[in-house]
């Protein structure tokens, strides 16, 4: 995809070589996601406790490939590392191709969504991108690699650790610069949902209702955030090379939930779902690319 250059202007931390919270003692993936049980079993219940076991026990310290955006909510305060903008932006945007590619497709989805917003008379609150190598801090806790790239509401946040991105190509097979990009977009989703208050209405539907209920809501949140990542693409398609859809769809199937429960377990659990199937991802990838319509992302209204 041939995005323009990142503006300078955009908010960027860099967390990398700042330590983070360390596990000790040689803990990793695994320190961090028994941590992660109480979070993972208030917001998704016992089974899914049960099924993030089995995936680690699988796939290991590439877990947060397979829990994939909308990482869950802390409470340990987040630590700001680099200043927004001038060379501290820069800095932390040139440290890698990974790194220059994420920064482009944010500042892009920036400008986007702040033109769509102004368009029907909303106010657009821009987020912050903030990289990390391992480990680092959140406003939601946290933040490890084992939790793959993920949002975090209370401080508007997209945290990413740009080695997530070589796992996508080598274990998932989901390569080229569209794929990171739909990543980086669809975290941008998570945030436009929190600005629209959607985030919200969710997590309070989720505390009424059922496990199996919650699930169902965080899939339609999970699909609506794809769906405005197409719309994304959507408002950038003269700058779409041949290929480039298809490597974002690529990526969504790679990543669906009944695709990984396959690989991970041999057999698919509906009930415990959060993302969406392949075949969901996809159809709601495509609905953004197709319509470029926001209104259109109405994962909410009748079937999925």
């Amino acid at each position: 995809m041939r995005l323009d250059d990142y503006d300078n202007d955009i908010n960027v931390e860099d967390q990398r070589g700042s330590g983070g919270f360390g596990l000790g003692g040689g803990g990793g993936g695994g320190g961090l996601l028994f941590g992660l049980l109480p979070l993972i079993g208030s917001r998704f219940g016992c089974g899914g406790i049960v099924v993030v076991l089995i995936l680690f026990a699988v796939f290991g310290g590439g877990l947060g490939n397979i829990l994939g955006g909308g990482g869950g909510q802390l409470s340990a305060p987040s630590s700001q590392v680099a200043q927004k903008g001038g060379t501290d932006v820069r800095s932390s945007c040139e440290l890698n191709e990974e790194s220059r590619n994420a920064c482009r497709a944010f500042s892009s989805a920036e400008n986007t969504w702040e033109q769509l917003f102004s368009r029907s008379g909303q106010r657009f609150q821009a987020p912050k991108l903030v990289f990390f190598g391992g480990s680092g801090r959140s406003g939601c806790g946290a933040a490890q690699a084992a939790m793959g790239p993920f949002y975090c509401p209370s401080d508007q946040g997209i945290y990413l650790d740009t080695s997530f991105f070589n796992e996508l190509a080598t274990r998932f097979r989901a390569s080229g610069d569209f794929a990171q990009d739909y990543v980086v977009a669809h975290e941008f989703g998570h945030h436009i949902q929190n600005l629209l208050g959607t985030s919200t209405q969710v997590s309070q539907a989720q505390a009424r209702g059922s496990e199996r209920e919650g699930n169902a809501m965080s899939v339609r949140l999970e699909l609506q955030a794809d769906c405005y990542a197409g719309v994304w693409a959507a408002a950038n398609r003269s700058r779409l090379e041949p290929g480039d859809v298809e490597e974002g769809l690529t990526a969504a199937r790679a990543i669906g939930d009944d695709t990984l429960q396959r690989q991970a377990q041999g057999r698919v659990v509906p009930d415990s779902f959060t993302h969406g199937t392949s075949e969901q991802r996809i159809k709601w990838l495509k609905v953004g690319l197709e319509s470029g319509d926001p209104e259109r992302c109405d994962t909410f209204s009748g079937a999925i």
